[in-house]
């Protein structure tokens, strides 16, 4: 019961594609957020300037995000301390926190001068290549982190992140395998494997980290939506659901997952549940197409043609090019006598049909 099911509502399968998982893992936290220099993170670090009072006022500073102040106390420590690499990564942090990346730089970089082997001042010398875009810059500073810890999983996943960027798709897969093996309980980390398995075109090894993330994360709504997306556009509906149920009592606000999981309970043939959802769906969001027709194809079903006449019409209102929307549309009109319309949306849905045939064969 997967393609042929669709095919049977006559729902274009497309539809169920608009829950792209791209959508989802595009919103995986950037390399630099992972490894974010932060002022409090630096100071997590062991140095003995870090006991002087005016630590305490940088931190501050930062935390009412007063930078101005923050960076000239900072500059004020590296004077105080000039020795100190714990000193000059903080400075390094405080200015990457204001956004002033080339003093950031030079703040890391002064830190690995004093101590080669101190990793906070890689990473964050990494951040800094990497939040303006410079990936390839960026690598090997990670390069660096993993010769002084090789079980760093964190480099790892901006090292995966880094490469894909850079369209070394390849390398993009390895490192985040090597993360997954190294941090197996972070869903990000098998999110991360799923974009770079994606990208190669592994559908099997996609959905299997994906499907691993999920499980990692029970309660992430984010992480059973991507696991039911994947399964829809693999047309493997029946699986989606049990992911899709969860996640929508978790994002109960989330147009995409309502209007999905109604999808996928319309194509098994729960009618009535798939109705409750397809409205929260189109409540939650009125311009989202797809959700008025595949709420007008559940109405037609349990015979309501007259409420499935207003969805389908702002199905093809905002789907003008939906060859099905308008058939069923057809359907509705003729359901409700109305023959005349029910023969214009008719000629609508077979004129798109040929046009959609002729691009076919422009194509081929």
């Amino acid at each position: 019961m997967q393609l042929c099911c669709i095919l049977s509502l006559g729902i274009a399968s497309s539809h169920a594609e608009d829950a792209s998982i791209d959508k989802l893992l595009s919103k995986l936290p950037p390399p630099e957020k992972i490894i974010q220099p932060s002022a409090r993170k630096a100071v997590e670090q062991s140095d003995p300037a870090f006991k002087d009072g005016l630590v305490t006022e940088i931190l501050v500073a930062v935390r009412l995000q007063n930078f101005q102040l923050a960076m000239g106390l900072s500059r004020k420590l590296t004077e105080k301390y000039p020795g100190s690499a714990g000193a000059q990564a903080l400075r390094g942090a405080v200015f990457y926190d204001s956004g002033q990346y080339k003093e950031a730089s030079a703040g890391f970089r002064a830190a690995t001068n004093i101590n080669p082997k101190y990793t906070f001042a890689y990473f964050g010398l990494a951040a800094v290549e990497a939040t303006q875009g410079q990936y390839a810059a960026a690598i090997p500073y990670l390069q660096q982190v993993l010769k002084l810890q090789p079980n760093a999983a964190a480099a790892y996943y901006v090292l995966s992140d880094c490469a894909f960027h850079l369209g070394r798709k390849g390398e993009s897969a390895d490192y985040a395998r090597k993360g997954t093996a190294l941090a197996p309980s972070d869903g990000y980390m098998w999110l991360q494997l799923a974009r770079a398995e994606k990208s190669l075109g592994h559908s099997d090894a996609t959905l299997n980290a994906i499907a691993k993330a999920a499980q990692v994360s029970p309660n992430s709504g984010m992480m059973l939506a991507v696991l039911g997306f994947s399964y829809i556009n693999l047309n493997r509906i029946p699986q989606a659901i049990p992911p899709l149920k969860r996640a929508a009592q978790l994002l109960p606000h989330n147009y995409l997952v309502q209007s999905q999981l109604g999808y996928c309970l319309l194509t098994v043939g729960q009618t009535d549940a798939a109705i409750g959802y397809l409205r929260a769906g189109s409540g939650l969001n009125s311009e989202y197409g797809p959700v008025w027709e595949h709420l007008g194809v559940a109405l037609q079903k349990r015979g309501r043609n007259r409420e499935a006449v207003d969805a389908l019409e702002k199905a093809t209102r905002l789907m003008p090019t939906s060859r099905y929307a308008w058939k069923h549309l057809a359907e509705a009109y003729q359901a409700t006598g109305r023959s005349g319309d029910a023969q214009r949306a008719a000629a609508r849905a077979q004129q798109l049909g040929g046009a959609v045939t002729k691009v076919s064969k422009k194509k081929a």
